[in-house]
């Protein structure tokens, strides 16, 4: 299987900022200003979760 990373960047005035292959799926600044709501990260956590499977998948496809 292939690695899966993830990279924290420090960034100013507070941003947080979440993108997944180059795709922003949450902006803080664009989510009234706040940080995720434990909802809001479990659904994140499931975007991620079905990209990393997805890569899984082809990676596997790719080796038969």
């Amino acid at each position: 299987m292939g690695d899966i990373a993830v990279k924290l960047t420090p960034s100013d005035r507070g941003r947080f900022e979440i993108y997944l292959d180059g795709e922003k799926i949450f902006d803080r600044f664009e989510d009234a200003e706040e940080y995720p709501s434990y909802q809001k990260v479990n659904e994140l956590k499931m975007v991620v979760a079905e990209r990393v499977f997805d890569v899984e998948d082809e990676m596997m496809a790719g080796n038969n």
